[in-house]
């Protein structure tokens, strides 16, 4: 189920909602359990098993890590099966088909593909379930008793389907214990609202002019289109998975959740290091927390500090999906972030600002390229074009009809990327604040609502006219 789509707009939140609110305290959680489950069986119901089976390993874990607490040996058995059961689960139903294919070709073998079906989310909620286990371990968090609970911190409809990565001592407390406010419900639903409008009106948009430069062949579109391409898929992945973000937050709070952000305006980042600091920021968080300090970080010398940025960025990328553009695209960040802790940073903070920033915006978008594109030589092919490499010429009238009939939604979108919205949002609701004009307050509230609903309006207006469009962080 999408959370762009009527039935989960008009059906399914409001009778959650509503259910979830005349029930008793005891029976809130029982009721998101429910819905949550129901939620992800929407498309695929046998892809449930595999999660309950996922929260019921986690959990056994859980209690085990607090059993044995005392026990070094059979704590450290205990944490080695976690690790090697999760991981397996997900190499299984994410990397099979992948692991064959490249031994048949590095062997000459003919193994038969398995063509396991990918469960929806099944990166997201396997890392939150490894959370879980590693923060009972650390002490970080208390061991969840009741198996309802735990597995309605992994299942919670809001983030299950692409994040954020909520951890567990991020909402432990809440699932306990929480109150619901109306100040909560409301900023939960303007949060809601501003990640539809964002998924809606601008990652669709320049998302349909990624699709069909992409979909042409590499070799035979202009320089132009090229970068028109992947200027408009830059834009698309970050509205589409920062306007998923911005929904499961707004759908947190209104029943009373807190979770932490997970964008925080990347393209304005003046080297790679800060983009990724500001980009998926809980995938960035549970990699450094949980996989490079316990590796040593930047503890044991440069050349581990190397060695542990080579394997997180190689986890990375292959956390993304089983293809060698993803180990490409993860290789390609952890090369310029070890350059800038070499000699690279230092340089980016001498130069003027406006260069660091049009530097790292150029290092970033060719990393797209390798995001997007379906295989390897693909990709090489459109760098090709977009450089001039390949004898494709610089304009073309294709060029000039996606400038005439798309510039501004690009335009609009570059701008929307940028904290110039929020500033001036934050402004009108400072005076609206300080004012001791209550008629100015009460005006300035009430363009705010109208504001909201407007951007609702158009939003549904795009759904009921559009195509089937999933968000693109779902095939993770």
């Amino acid at each position: 189920m999408l959370f762009s789509s009527s039935v989960f707009l008009f059906y399914f939140l409001p009778i959650v909602l509503g259910l979830y609110f005349v029930s008793p305290r005891f029976l809130k959680n029982f009721v998101l359990l429910a819905a949550s489950l129901f939620f992800y069986a929407w498309g695929e119901p046998r892809f449930v098993m595999i999660m309950l089976v996922s929260i019921l390993m986690n959990y056994m874990f859980g209690l085990w890590v607090d059993r044995y607490r005392h026990d070094a040996k059979r704590l450290k058995a205990t944490m080695v099966a976690m690790v090697l059961g999760n991981i397996g689960m997900l190499g299984v139903f994410k990397y099979a088909s992948f692991f064959v294919e490249n031994t048949n070709s590095l062997f000459g073998l003919n193994l038969n593909d398995p063509e396991i079906p990918l469960p929806i989310g099944i990166s997201f909620f396997t890392f939150q379930a490894m959370s879980y286990v590693i923060d009972v371990y650390r002490e970080d968090g208390k061991v969840q008793k009741n198996p309802l609970n735990l597995a309605l911190y992994i299942a919670l409809f809001p983030q299950l389907i692409a994040g954020p990565i909520v951890r567990y001592q991020t909402v432990a407390d809440e699932i306990n214990d929480r109150r619901e406010t109306l100040d909560d419900f409301v900023s939960g639903i303007q949060r809601f609202v501003i990640g539809l409008g964002k998924k809606m009106i601008l990652a669709n948009s320049c998302g349909y002019v990624a699709d069909q430069v992409f979909n042409s062949p590499a070799g035979e579109i202009s320089t132009t289109l090229a970068w028109i391409g992947i200027i408009a898929y830059s834009l698309q992945i970050y509205f589409d998975f920062s306007g998923y973000s911005d929904m499961a937050i707004g759908l947190g709070r209104m029943f009373g959740f807190h979770f932490l952000e997970n964008f925080n305006y990347p393209y304005i980042s003046k080297s790679v290091s800060e983009f990724w600091r500001r980009w998926h920021i809980s995938l960035g968080s549970w990699f450094r927390d949980y996989v490079y300090i316990p590796l040593g970080g930047n503890r044991s010398g440069p050349w581990k500090t190397y060695r542990n940025l080579a394997i997180v960025w190689t986890l990375t990328g292959v956390w993304h999906g089983a293809s060698w553009t993803f180990v490409a695209w993860g290789a390609y960040y952890g090369i310029f972030i070890m350059l800038e802790r070499a000699f690279l940073g230092k340089w980016l903070a001498r130069i003027p600002a406006a260069l660091a920033h049009l530097f790292t915006l150029f290092v970033v978008v060719i990393g797209w390229v390798f995001f997007r594109a379906d295989n390897f030589p693909y990709a090489i092919e459109y760098l090709q074009t977009m450089f001039a490499l390949n004898n494709t010429p610089l304009f073309d009238s294709t060029s000039q009809f996606y400038l005439m009939q798309y510039g501004a939604v690009l335009l609009i979108a570059m701008i929307a990327a940028t904290p110039i919205p929020k500033w001036l949002t934050m402004k009108v609701l400072k005076y609206e604040v300080e004012s001791a004009n209550v008629s100015y307050r009460i005006f300035t509230g009430l363009i705010r609502a109208a504001g909201i609903s407007l951007l609702f309006v158009i939003s549904i207006s795009f759904i009921v006219s559009s195509t089937f469009n999933p968000f693109i962080y779902f095939r993770f």
